[in-house]
């Protein structure tokens, strides 16, 4: 990729924003970064940014396309804004910031004649954070050097930016370990991972996507360049998984090998049988039968994450990692923040902060962790789910419902039947009214089933009120 002195304009200044820009100023570009926010609510992005970089923010000024060679857009930017149509119809190129840290390091490497490190990518609409990270566990438990990034919080550019800078020796890097998302795989072109994972396809987003097609075809989009030599693990009990790998898999020409993990049946992969997880590989990849360990010793608890367990389990175990340093991570990994995290136990109730639970998938799969009655917090912007979805839990598990945000009417509307709901004007109150209904041996869940922008900076922000707000109770 040929940057130096080339006019490059970043659309989005965020983490994706800040990375990208100081990225191709410090490899010689000329860069300009936009954003409709003013400046003076990116002020936290602006002081990171390299000073060469130019600002034009509080809207996208006529004439910003003047001259531009390429656009680099941060995954939260939507392709269909007017200025990136206009540029696509002038013929200017655009790309994603990951697929702008896939080609920087791919030419950097071939650049220096160094070994290539291998992409590993994780999408999916739950998980993905808890899966990378696992993923990245268990590669340096196995003795693999490793960057990880992406959706998860830290830029992969700002990663590799870091590399470059510090003219660390590359070769010595074996994986750059990725959660993708929907947002930034609209915007690939070349990207190719070594192995990815889909780890479930739910209903989320569907206020960008407006069809289950459209979001599907931008979670498919991960393998969309594999081929020969690369690998692909998929759900086997997800119902829309399997439909992308029948729709999209089948029409390639040179498909990736493909492996599964399952919960509920024997797999060609890592599959759970009678309270044990097993491997089951036999492919020219990898050889290997055996158990690895039993459900009940892997540290992070629920569902869902004996889900997530099984994914990077098998993403490992194809990456060459030792079963040993696998179960090893499984044992010791603490799990992520604001993801079914026990803030405190408080007058023998649980206070769980699961503020991560931002569609109704993911709450369906939180409430499915608990046995004792729960007080769910929910509510916040509305991303077009289908609260429906939640009636059975709800019904079975969910002692009182408080909600809060501009979707708590629309919640009302699904479940409020089902239980007793209650309203409230914020957080604080939320807890305060749980506080008051919860028995010893009850859970207080923080599960919101929406975005949190229309109260908070972020879902981080969300949970770390939710936590401040229960570790002040007295």
């Amino acid at each position: 990729m040929d940057i130096k002195d080339k006019k490059i304009l970043v659309f989005g200044l965020a983490e994706s924003g800040v990375g990208a820009s100081n990225l191709l100023a410090g490899l010689g570009a000329e860069v300009t970064v936009t954003d409709s926010k003013p400046k003076e609510a990116l002020m936290k992005y602006v002081e990171r940014l390299l000073p060469s970089v130019r600002l034009s923010l509080g809207g996208h000024p006529d004439g910003i396309l003047q001259g531009v060679d390429m656009i680099v857009i941060s995954p939260g930017v939507p392709l269909n804004i007017a200025p990136l149509r206009r540029a696509k119809e002038i013929g200017i190129r655009i790309i994603g910031e990951l697929e702008l840290a896939y080609q920087i390091i791919n030419s950097k490497f071939k650049i220096q004649n160094s070994k290539f490190p291998k992409f590993l990518a994780i999408t999916g609409t739950n998980g993905k954070s808890t899966t990378t990270t696992l993923l990245n566990e268990m590669l340096n438990k196995g003795g693999f050097r490793t960057i990880l990034g992406g959706n998860i919080g830290n830029a992969l550019t700002e990663e590799i930016g870091k590399l470059i800078q510090d003219n660390i020796n590359h070769a010595s890097i074996d994986f750059i370990v990725a959660e993708v998302s929907s947002f930034q795989l609209e915007a690939i072109d070349e990207f190719r991972p070594k192995g990815a994972a889909v780890l479930n396809i739910t209903p989320d987003h569907m206020d960008r996507y407006h069809s289950m097609e459209k979001y599907k075809d931008a979670k498919a989009r991960i393998f969309a360049n594999q081929g020969e030599g690369d690998f692909l693990v998929l759900n086997a009990d997800d119902p829309e998984t399997v439909k992308v790998e029948s729709e999209k898999l089948k029409v390639k020409s040179e498909s990736p090998k493909i492996f599964y993990f399952s919960r509920k049946k024997a797999v060609e992969g890592v599959y759970f049988k009678d309270g044990v997880i097993y491997s089951n590989f036999n492919s020219s990849l990898l050889t290997l039968n055996s158990q690895l360990l039993r459900a009940d010793e892997i540290n992070i608890k629920g569902v869902h994450n004996l889900e997530n367990a099984m994914a990077a389990s098998a993403m490992a175990l194809l990456a060459g990692c030792q079963a040993d340093a696998v179960v090893s991570a499984l044992k010791d990994f603490e799990g992520l923040e604001h993801r079914l995290e026990l803030v405190r136990k408080f007058e023998g109730v649980d206070y769980i902060n699961d503020s991560k639970g931002t569609n109704v998938d993911a709450v369906v799969k939180s409430l499915e962790s608990f046995s004792m009655p729960v007080i769910l917090i929910a509510g916040g912007r509305d991303k077009d789910g289908d609260f429906s979805l939640l009636s059975s839990p709800v019904k079975s598990r969910v002692k009182k419902l408080v909600l809060i945000g501009e979707a708590r009417e629309k919640i009302k509307e699904f479940l409020g039947g089902l239980t007793e709901t209650i309203f409230a004007d914020n957080l604080e109150e939320a807890v305060m009214i749980s506080r008051k209904s919860a028995s010893k041996g009850d859970v207080v869940l923080l599960s919101p089933a929406c975005a949190s922008f229309d109260m908070f900076r972020d879902y981080k922000d969300r949970g770390e009120q939710f936590k401040k707000i229960v570790r002040g109770l007295s």
